[in-house]
Protein backbone atom coordinates (compact mmCIF):
# COMPACT_ATOMS: atom_id res chain seq x y z
CA UNK A 1 0.00 0.00 0.00
CA UNK A 2 1.20 3.46 -0.99
CA UNK A 3 2.86 5.31 2.02
CA UNK A 4 3.40 8.96 2.69
CA UNK A 5 6.21 9.60 0.23
CA UNK A 6 4.32 7.99 -2.50
CA UNK A 7 1.14 10.05 -1.99
CA UNK A 8 3.44 12.87 -1.97
CA UNK A 9 4.27 11.90 -5.13
CA UNK A 10 1.35 11.29 -6.76
CA UNK A 11 0.38 14.74 -5.16
CA UNK A 12 2.98 16.54 -6.91
CA UNK A 13 2.68 14.78 -10.51
CA UNK A 14 -1.31 15.78 -10.02
CA UNK A 15 -0.52 19.79 -9.30
CA UNK A 16 0.40 20.89 -12.69
CA UNK A 17 -2.60 18.79 -14.36
CA UNK A 18 -5.58 19.80 -11.99
CA UNK A 19 -4.18 22.62 -9.72
CA UNK A 20 -5.94 26.10 -10.65
CA UNK A 21 -7.94 24.41 -13.16
CA UNK A 22 -11.65 23.87 -13.63
CA UNK A 23 -13.40 20.08 -13.80
CA UNK A 24 -15.17 20.45 -16.96
CA UNK A 25 -16.94 16.79 -16.75
CA UNK A 26 -16.65 14.09 -14.13
CA UNK A 27 -17.45 10.40 -15.09
CA UNK A 28 -18.39 7.43 -13.01
CA UNK A 29 -18.26 4.18 -14.72
CA UNK A 30 -18.94 2.10 -11.49
CA UNK A 31 -21.34 2.83 -8.10
CA UNK A 32 -18.06 2.57 -5.65
CA UNK A 33 -15.25 1.34 -4.94
CA UNK A 34 -14.31 0.57 -1.46
CA UNK A 35 -17.23 2.74 -0.40
CA UNK A 36 -20.20 4.06 -2.08
CA UNK A 37 -19.56 7.47 -4.03
CA UNK A 38 -20.98 10.67 -2.31
CA UNK A 39 -24.30 11.37 -3.74
CA UNK A 40 -24.68 12.95 -6.72
CA UNK A 41 -20.54 13.46 -7.13
CA UNK A 42 -20.27 13.74 -10.39
CA UNK A 43 -22.38 16.71 -10.71
CA UNK A 44 -21.29 17.99 -7.57
CA UNK A 45 -18.16 17.87 -9.10
CA UNK A 46 -19.19 19.43 -12.82
CA UNK A 47 -17.56 22.79 -12.74
CA UNK A 48 -15.73 23.35 -9.52
CA UNK A 49 -12.05 24.38 -9.95
CA UNK A 50 -9.83 22.76 -7.73
CA UNK A 51 -8.24 25.55 -5.90
CA UNK A 52 -5.15 23.52 -4.27
CA UNK A 53 -3.69 19.81 -4.17
CA UNK A 54 -2.89 18.80 -0.39
CA UNK A 55 -1.70 15.89 1.52
CA UNK A 56 -2.34 14.68 4.91
CA UNK A 57 -0.88 11.55 5.68
CA UNK A 58 -2.01 8.98 3.25
CA UNK A 59 -4.85 11.12 1.94
CA UNK A 60 -4.89 13.62 -1.43
CA UNK A 61 -7.30 16.46 -0.42
CA UNK A 62 -7.90 18.62 -3.34
CA UNK A 63 -9.33 21.77 -2.52
CA UNK A 64 -12.35 22.66 -4.60
CA UNK A 65 -14.02 26.27 -5.44
CA UNK A 66 -17.06 26.51 -3.18
CA UNK A 67 -15.47 25.77 -0.14
CA UNK A 68 -15.52 21.65 -0.61
CA UNK A 69 -12.92 19.10 -0.56
CA UNK A 70 -12.47 15.77 -2.67
CA UNK A 71 -10.52 13.18 -0.17
CA UNK A 72 -9.12 10.40 -2.06
CA UNK A 73 -7.38 7.53 -0.77
CA UNK A 74 -5.37 5.16 -3.47
CA UNK A 75 -5.92 1.85 -1.30
CA UNK A 76 -3.52 -0.86 -2.75
CA UNK A 77 -3.75 -0.26 -6.26
CA UNK A 78 -5.09 2.74 -6.86
CA UNK A 79 -3.50 5.16 -9.70
CA UNK A 80 -3.55 8.04 -11.70
CA UNK A 81 -2.75 8.59 -15.47
CA UNK A 82 -2.35 12.17 -17.05
CA UNK A 83 -3.44 12.41 -20.84
CA UNK A 84 -2.74 15.67 -22.25
CA UNK A 85 -3.03 15.74 -25.75
CA UNK A 86 -0.48 13.05 -27.04
CA UNK A 87 1.09 12.60 -23.71
CA UNK A 88 1.03 10.66 -21.28
CA UNK A 89 2.05 10.42 -17.77
CA UNK A 90 1.45 8.44 -14.45
CA UNK A 91 2.86 10.20 -11.38
CA UNK A 92 3.06 6.81 -9.58
CA UNK A 93 3.05 3.73 -11.03
CA UNK A 94 4.15 0.99 -8.30
CA UNK A 95 6.05 -1.88 -9.05
CA UNK A 96 4.20 -4.85 -8.50
CA UNK A 97 1.50 -3.37 -10.04
CA UNK A 98 0.23 -4.98 -13.51
CA UNK A 99 -0.17 -2.28 -16.68
CA UNK A 100 -3.26 -0.18 -16.09
CA UNK A 101 -6.36 -1.78 -17.83
CA UNK A 102 -9.01 0.49 -19.33
CA UNK A 103 -11.53 -1.49 -18.10
CA UNK A 104 -10.71 -0.42 -13.93
CA UNK A 105 -10.94 3.16 -14.62
CA UNK A 106 -13.59 3.76 -11.97
CA UNK A 107 -13.59 7.58 -12.59
CA UNK A 108 -12.58 9.81 -15.10
CA UNK A 109 -12.12 13.76 -14.70
CA UNK A 110 -11.79 15.78 -18.09
CA UNK A 111 -10.41 18.90 -17.01
CA UNK A 112 -10.10 22.41 -18.62
CA UNK A 113 -7.04 22.57 -21.53
CA UNK A 114 -7.92 19.52 -22.91
CA UNK A 115 -6.39 17.31 -19.82
CA UNK A 116 -7.32 13.87 -18.69
CA UNK A 117 -7.20 12.76 -15.83
CA UNK A 118 -8.07 9.22 -15.35
CA UNK A 119 -8.37 7.42 -11.78
CA UNK A 120 -7.61 3.42 -12.79
CA UNK A 121 -7.74 0.87 -9.48
CA UNK A 122 -8.05 -3.06 -9.88
CA UNK A 123 -8.57 -3.94 -6.09
CA UNK A 124 -11.21 -1.03 -5.41
CA UNK A 125 -9.43 -0.78 -1.99
CA UNK A 126 -9.15 2.90 -2.81
CA UNK A 127 -12.57 5.59 -1.97
CA UNK A 128 -13.42 8.70 -2.40
CA UNK A 129 -15.75 11.12 -0.21
CA UNK A 130 -16.47 14.39 0.06
CA UNK A 131 -16.41 17.09 2.92
CA UNK A 132 -17.59 20.92 3.73
CA UNK A 133 -13.62 22.42 3.55
CA UNK A 134 -14.73 23.93 7.23
CA UNK A 135 -15.85 20.62 8.89
CA UNK A 136 -12.12 19.15 8.25
CA UNK A 137 -11.48 18.98 11.90
CA UNK A 138 -14.56 16.96 12.44
CA UNK A 139 -13.75 14.67 8.81
CA UNK A 140 -13.93 10.71 10.83
CA UNK A 141 -10.51 9.68 8.54
CA UNK A 142 -8.94 12.76 9.24
CA UNK A 143 -9.71 14.18 12.89
CA UNK A 144 -6.86 12.48 15.41
CA UNK A 145 -4.20 12.04 13.01
CA UNK A 146 -0.68 12.47 14.39
CA UNK A 147 1.81 14.83 13.35
CA UNK A 148 3.66 15.07 9.87
CA UNK A 149 6.98 13.64 10.19
CA UNK A 150 8.38 16.92 8.41
CA UNK A 151 6.11 19.38 10.36
CA UNK A 152 6.96 21.44 13.75
CA UNK A 153 4.52 19.22 15.71
CA UNK A 154 6.55 15.92 15.27
CA UNK A 155 9.82 15.85 17.78
CA UNK A 156 11.50 13.41 19.83
CA UNK A 157 9.47 14.94 22.81
CA UNK A 158 6.37 14.83 21.40
CA UNK A 159 6.74 11.18 20.06
CA UNK A 160 8.32 10.31 23.17
CA UNK A 161 4.73 11.30 24.78
CA UNK A 162 2.80 9.87 22.84
CA UNK A 163 4.08 6.43 23.49
CA UNK A 164 4.43 7.26 26.79
CA UNK A 165 1.99 4.02 28.83
CA UNK A 166 2.07 1.94 25.09
CA UNK A 167 3.02 -1.87 25.84
CA UNK A 168 2.79 -2.41 22.08
CA UNK A 169 5.97 -2.84 20.39
CA UNK A 170 7.53 -0.06 18.79
CA UNK A 171 7.09 -1.18 14.84
CA UNK A 172 2.98 -1.82 15.79
CA UNK A 173 3.03 2.14 17.29
CA UNK A 174 4.43 3.82 14.95
CA UNK A 175 2.31 2.32 12.23
CA UNK A 176 -0.46 3.48 14.45
CA UNK A 177 -1.85 6.56 12.68
CA UNK A 178 -2.98 8.57 15.41
CA UNK A 179 0.96 8.60 17.11
CA UNK A 180 2.55 9.62 13.74
CA UNK A 181 0.96 10.39 10.25
CA UNK A 182 1.33 8.56 7.04
CA UNK A 183 3.67 6.07 8.46
CA UNK A 184 3.71 2.51 6.87
CA UNK A 185 5.87 -0.76 7.01
CA UNK A 186 8.55 -0.03 4.80
CA UNK A 187 9.59 3.14 6.54
CA UNK A 188 8.87 2.26 9.98
CA UNK A 189 11.38 -0.82 9.56
CA UNK A 190 14.00 1.15 7.75
CA UNK A 191 13.53 4.36 10.49
CA UNK A 192 13.99 1.61 13.09
CA UNK A 193 16.75 -0.22 11.79
CA UNK A 194 18.84 3.76 10.99
CA UNK A 195 18.57 4.32 14.75
CA UNK A 196 19.46 1.33 15.99
CA UNK A 197 15.95 0.66 18.25
CA UNK A 198 14.80 -3.32 17.92
CA UNK A 199 10.82 -3.50 16.58
CA UNK A 200 10.63 -5.55 19.45
CA UNK A 201 11.10 -2.97 21.98
CA UNK A 202 7.94 -1.94 24.33
CA UNK A 203 7.14 1.66 23.19
CA UNK A 204 6.76 2.64 26.86
CA UNK A 205 10.76 2.83 26.87
CA UNK A 206 11.17 4.94 23.56
CA UNK A 207 11.78 8.12 25.90
CA UNK A 208 14.53 10.57 26.12
CA UNK A 209 17.59 10.56 23.82
CA UNK A 210 16.23 7.50 22.01
CA UNK A 211 13.00 9.48 21.15
CA UNK A 212 15.05 11.99 19.51
CA UNK A 213 17.20 9.13 17.79
CA UNK A 214 13.95 8.05 16.27
CA UNK A 215 12.27 11.09 15.22
CA UNK A 216 15.32 12.20 14.03
CA UNK A 217 15.49 9.01 11.83
CA UNK A 218 11.95 9.10 10.69
CA UNK A 219 12.26 12.75 9.28
CA UNK A 220 14.94 11.52 7.33
CA UNK A 221 13.54 8.43 5.90
CA UNK A 222 10.79 10.26 4.83
CA UNK A 223 12.65 13.41 3.32
CA UNK A 224 14.77 11.29 1.53
CA UNK A 225 11.93 8.73 -0.26
CA UNK A 226 10.16 12.17 -0.66
CA UNK A 227 13.23 13.57 -2.48
CA UNK A 228 13.60 10.26 -4.59
CA UNK A 229 10.08 9.89 -5.57
CA UNK A 230 8.89 7.14 -3.20
CA UNK A 231 10.34 3.61 -2.41
CA UNK A 232 7.57 1.40 -4.49
CA UNK A 233 7.72 3.61 -7.71
CA UNK A 234 8.44 2.09 -11.09
CA UNK A 235 8.89 4.77 -13.36
CA UNK A 236 7.63 7.96 -12.30
CA UNK A 237 9.37 10.66 -13.69
CA UNK A 238 10.26 14.11 -12.08
CA UNK A 239 10.43 17.37 -14.12
CA UNK A 240 14.42 16.61 -15.01
CA UNK A 241 13.29 13.10 -16.02
CA UNK A 242 15.34 10.97 -13.21
CA UNK A 243 13.20 7.85 -11.60
CA UNK A 244 12.46 8.13 -8.31
CA UNK A 245 14.14 4.83 -6.93
CA UNK A 246 14.47 4.89 -3.01
CA UNK A 247 14.00 1.36 -3.01
CA UNK A 248 17.84 0.91 -3.88
CA UNK A 249 18.70 2.06 -0.82
CA UNK A 250 16.99 0.14 1.38
CA UNK A 251 19.17 -0.98 4.79
CA UNK A 252 16.76 -3.57 5.71
CA UNK A 253 13.04 -3.88 4.30
CA UNK A 254 13.36 -6.88 1.65
CA UNK A 255 16.56 -7.70 2.26
CA UNK A 256 16.39 -11.24 4.92
CA UNK A 257 19.69 -13.03 4.84
CA UNK A 258 22.00 -10.18 3.22
CA UNK A 259 24.63 -8.57 5.86
CA UNK A 260 23.89 -5.72 7.66
CA UNK A 261 25.00 -2.36 6.00
CA UNK A 262 25.55 -0.87 9.33
CA UNK A 263 28.87 0.40 9.97
CA UNK A 264 31.13 -2.71 11.93
CA UNK A 265 27.63 -4.71 12.55
CA UNK A 266 28.80 -8.77 10.89
CA UNK A 267 25.35 -8.74 11.76
CA UNK A 268 22.37 -10.28 9.01
CA UNK A 269 18.96 -8.85 8.11
CA UNK A 270 16.42 -11.30 9.60
CA UNK A 271 12.51 -10.90 8.86
CA UNK A 272 9.61 -12.00 11.67
CA UNK A 273 6.06 -11.66 11.77
CA UNK A 274 4.30 -8.66 13.66
CA UNK A 275 0.44 -8.06 13.60
CA UNK A 276 0.48 -9.98 10.11
CA UNK A 277 3.27 -7.72 8.60
CA UNK A 278 6.86 -8.27 7.83
CA UNK A 279 9.52 -6.80 9.51
CA UNK A 280 12.81 -6.96 8.49
CA UNK A 281 15.71 -5.85 11.20
CA UNK A 282 19.18 -6.66 12.52
CA UNK A 283 19.16 -8.39 16.10
CA UNK A 284 23.09 -7.88 16.04
CA UNK A 285 22.68 -4.01 16.21
CA UNK A 286 19.35 -3.23 17.06
CA UNK A 287 18.32 -3.31 20.33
Amino acid sequence: MPELPEVETVRVGLVPAMQGRRIERVQLNRANLRFPFPDDMARRLDGRRIERIDRRAKYLLLRLSGEETLLVHLGMSGRFSIEAGADTAQPGDFVHAAPANPRHDHVVFEIEGGVTVRYNDPRRFGFMLMFASDAEDSQPNLAGLGPEPDSNGFSGAALGEALAGKRTPIKSALLDQRVVAGLGNIYVCEALHRCGISPLREARSISGADAERLARSVREVIGEAIAAGGSTLKDFAGADGALGYFQHRFSAYGREGAPCPAPACGGEIHRIVQAGRSTFYCPDCQS
